[in-house]
């Protein structure tokens, strides 16, 4: 067994090192790989460059609507200097959920091109469709992008106030998600929108 362990691998280095009809099998192989790590890297940062603050609001839909009324709240400035930006809430951090979003991402690009919310009387017609989705999205991922950042287990009864604990220690018993309680907490609610609660 072991004097046919090494005219195995002599055979196989033997066949990678054979020509086809122009380059050796190792010689594409080689390319190969450089070539994919280059595609990797230019992908991931496409992914990377799409996901910042810069980038969601380059165009006027964005920037004139949701980012204003976003900077008007606690996650784009607070005392602990922390700040949540578009992708923190809108991209999932993992890989295949995140391709997902992405690719449905570029159907909003087809809204863009197409005008469906390129005026503030447009957007605001739309608000509660667009919002209904985001909701929905985040309901169903157990409001994993706000999870990121927030934990149940991490809130202390000594350092939040006891109405707000009270209400989040309710919840977690109740199996409710932070989209539950907390929708327009980074833009503002629909006018259409009534609360389920009241």
């Amino acid at each position: 067994m072991s004097n046919e362990s090494p005219g195995v691998l002599l055979r196989f280095w033997n066949v990678l090192k054979k020509p086809s009809a122009k380059y050796s099998l190792l010689a594409i192989s080689s390319v190969s790989f450089v070539v994919g790590i280059l595609f990797w890297g230019g992908f991931h940062t496409g992914l990377e460059m799409t996901s910042t603050l810069e980038f969601c609001t380059t165009c006027h839909e964005m920037r004139d609507n949701v980012y204003q009324e976003y900077k008007q709240t606690i996650h784009y400035s607070n005392r602990s200097g922390v700040r949540a930006i578009c992708s923190d809430c809108h991209v999932p951090r993992e890989w295949g959920p995140k391709m997902i979003r992405k690719a449905r991402a570029s159907l909003e690009v087809w809204g863009k091109l197409m005008g469906d919310i390129d005026t503030k009387e447009k957007f605001e017609a739309k608000r509660m469709e667009l919002a209904g989705h985001e909701w929905a999205r985040m309901k169903a991922s157990n409001s994993q992008e706000c999870r990121n950042c927030h934990n149940w287990d991490a809130m202390s009864s000594e350092l939040q106030k006891q109405t707000p604990y009270k209400k989040h220690m309710k919840a977690k018993e109740e199996g409710k998600t932070c989209i539950d309680c907390h929708k327009g907490i980074a833009h503002q609610l629909p006018k259409e929108y009534v609360d389920p609660d009241e």
